[in-house]
């Protein structure tokens, strides 16, 4: 993540010449917030020449695992650009009929008629996500393990009691699970691994955990 940090800065501070296509993006981004369906953007009555920034949005209420591990990479990443004073980027959080909020940025994208660096960072960005999807591995990983382990509280429930369980029996059957039924916590539909009743069974009896009394 530093590293990927490090190189999309040094690439944009040693830009002498915007490409084409970049200068293209940028003219078709700035100002689409204006063709936003339903949208009123009152920080607009307080930005210089609001015609010349863009909104972008990275996860909202409902997002999966995946989504918001890139919103950390990418807030991570434009961290330089916001806290400064007179900045081009400005985080954005929204309400929204459907999602319930969606948070995202408000980027400047022309300075003095020149594309600023914080808007070739976030192309810098999008232009890793198309090459794969994942911006922090690490961090990724984390959450999978991290949503699996609170899945297991409503995946056991119905067999909990049945067993005398440790204090610290999710560590001990989540690596029993790696080391012997990884698709017990294989992450589904993007929310972390959620094993079934049976698999928890087959861990607990491997672990010897002892079946409480009728």
């Amino acid at each position: 993540m530093e590293r990927m940090t490090k190189d999309l800065q040094e690439r944009n501070t040693t830009t002498e010449h915007d490409s084409s296509e970049l200068i293209e993006t940028a003219k078709k981004a700035a100002g689409n917030w204006r063709k936003f369906e339903s949208f009123g953007w009152s920080r607009a009555r307080e930005l210089d020449e609001p015609e010349n920034w863009t909104i972008v949005y990275t996860h909202h209420r409902d997002s999966r695992l995946l989504d918001q591990s890139n919103a950390a990479a990418i807030q991570e990443t434009l961290r330089p650009f916001l806290d400064v004073d007179d900045p081009d980027i400005i985080e954005e959080h929204h309400g929204h009929w459907a999602y319930g909020w969606v948070d995202g940025y408000a980027i400047r994208v022309f300075r003095h008629g020149e594309v600023t660096q914080a808007f070739r960072t976030y192309q810098e960005i999008l232009d890793s996500l198309d090459n794969y999807p994942v911006l922090d591995e690490e961090d990724y990983s984390r959450r999978e393990y991290e949503a699996t382990m609170e899945n297991f509280d409503s995946a056991v429930s119905g067999i909990r009691y049945e067993y005398e369980l440790p204090e610290d029996w999710k560590e001990e059957v989540f690596r029993w699970f790696w080391q012997h039924d990884q698709r017990a916590v294989e992450n589904r539909d993007d929310c972390g691994g959620y094993p079934s009743e049976e698999q928890f069974e087959a861990a607990f009896t491997a672990l010897g955990y002892p079946r409480t009394e009728e």
